[in-house]
């Protein structure tokens, strides 16, 4: 079996505890940043295929998509926990108990992912229906929703391959593996959906095609090139210890996944009522935002590991000077996008939309795109106080975060729009972008509070 090379190890480690820390943000963000871009290709090339099939079409695989991440939020919350917990035993030096803990961590996800793999396979159509979706929405969201859950147990296993990387600061490597997945998927859609006449069908087969196939190449990367973790699963047992601080960490993190993709689903419903080309305009936007964001959220993902690094090290002045420089590289990537979707609005929203056949979606798409690029640099800053909070082991803030923007802001301001002004859907917008600002004020609350600096394995210490 390969062996990696000990200075990989020595050097990352001591990087991110020792190191320039823009260079260590860099190092440990900018792959994780492509590795998001391309994690949102495998939508987004849905997005596009789909889209040339019709609005409805396209409107279904952005009405599940809260539905599948929903479902997929107790695998993240797990995932979540370990790069947490992981990074901090790494910067403690307690590698063993890192190994054992990759170990459980699997296992569990391995269990929840085949269990909601089956009930939402089974259930699909009654999600649907409770949703409020019908007519051909409903029938082209069921046929993509069904063929989604059956790639569960392999999106669980990536996302517990991608946290077990990044808690050793090697975001590349999970980099090059989701693009030569993402370029299959892009392959793969033209062929399932047009060649084979498989419509929607065809974009989720291709989708799950291409998960199946990454999962294995992550088997054989961890088990031969992983510098500090290779889970062993001879003669595994069940820790209840190492479960319990597990799921101690995960499950405020699942909730508030959890939480937020409940309160898409009730968002999407919503909108829904408003007719199909909102929900269209909705998705398309979201979609173009995304990919936006891409720099800030690997940031805050990077900073995930730095964090808890620099925690388990028991140096909390470096954890201080990586989120202030967070910060400021944050701001100046967002207030960019902002610059630049404000810029090229129009013909942003025309890469997906055909001038000719779309005119209203269009209409409302550019309305939208126009009010959320103005709090980009708070949709930035949300990722960088999500980094903090999960890397410190605090999820319960980053919980509070994820679930208050929408169920306490978003959801009130829509429903207080809708039936006591006259806004429309000009309302929906407003909500949205608000929320983006008020959440920030929180966050930053929070973290003046200092109350996210206690260690969460002090008693492992």
């Amino acid at each position: 079996m390969a062996e990696v090379g000990p200075l990989e190890r020595i050097d990352r480690k001591e990087l991110i505890l020792k190191g320039n820390m823009y260079k260590a943000i860099g190092v440990i963000s900018l792959p994780l940043m492509v590795n998001n871009f391309i994690q949102t290709l495998y939508n987004l090339a849905d997005a596009i295929w789909v889209s040339k099939l019709g609005s409805v079409p396209f409107a279904a695989t952005s009405f599940v998509w809260p539905v599948i991440f929903l479902f997929i939020s107790l695998g993240i919350g797990i995932s979540v926990a370990g790069t947490s917990i992981l990074s901090q035993l790494i910067g403690a030096s307690k590698d063993d108990e890192a190994n054992q803990y990759a170990s459980q961590i699997i296992v569990i996800s391995m269990i929840f992912s085949l269990f909601f793999a089956l009930v939402g396979y089974i259930s699909s159509p009654y999600i649907i229906k409770l949703m409020g979706g019908t007519g051909d929405l409903a029938t082209y969201s069921n046929i993509y929703l069904r063929i989604s859950f059956l790639g569960f147990p392999f999106v669980f296993f990536f996302y517990n391959f991608n946290s077990i990387m990044t808690a050793q600061g090697n975001t590349l490597i999970p980099t090059i593996l989701s693009a030569m997945s993402a370029l299959l998927n892009v392959v793969l859609d033209p062929i399932f959906i047009f060649t084979f006449k498989m419509g929607v069908a065809g974009a989720a087969i291709a989708t799950v095609l291409s998960q199946v196939l990454l999962a294995f190449a992550c088997v054989i990367v961890l088990n031969r090139y992983s510098p500090i973790i290779r889970p062993s699963f001879k003669a595994f047992k069940f820790n209840k210890a190492m479960i319990k601080k597990i799921l101690e960490v995960g499950f405020p993190a699942s909730i508030g996944q959890s939480g937020e993709a409940l309160g898409f689903v009730v968002l999407n419903s919503f909108i829904a009522s408003y007719g199909t080309a909102t929900l269209a305009a909705f998705a398309m936007v979201n979609r173009i935002t995304s990919l936006v964001l891409q720099p800030p959220m690997g940031i805050g993902a990077g900073l995930t590991s730095i964090v808890g690094q620099n925690m388990g090290a028991d140096q909390i002045d470096r954890v201080e000077e990586a989120f202030h420089k967070a910060v400021k590289l944050t701001l100046v990537l967002s207030i960019l996008g902002m610059v630049f979707l404000l810029w090229k609005d129009r013909e942003t929203i025309n890469i997906f939309m055909s001038a000719e056949r779309d005119v209203e979606v269009i209409k409302q798409g550019l309305s939208y795109l126009r009010q959320v690029a103005i709090t980009m640099p708070f949709l930035g800053l949300f990722s960088i106080f999500q980094g903090l909070y999960q890397g410190s082991g605090h999820t319960k803030y980053s919980m509070a975060m994820a679930i208050g923007r929408l169920w306490f802001i978003r959801i009130p301001l829509i429903q207080i729009f809708k039936h006591f002004t006259n806004l429309g859907p000009e309302g929906i917008w407003i909500a949205m972008s608000s929320s983006n600002l008020l959440i920030c004020v929180y966050g930053y609350l929070v973290y003046r509070s200092n109350k996210w600096q206690r260690k969460v394995l002090k008693a492992e210490n």
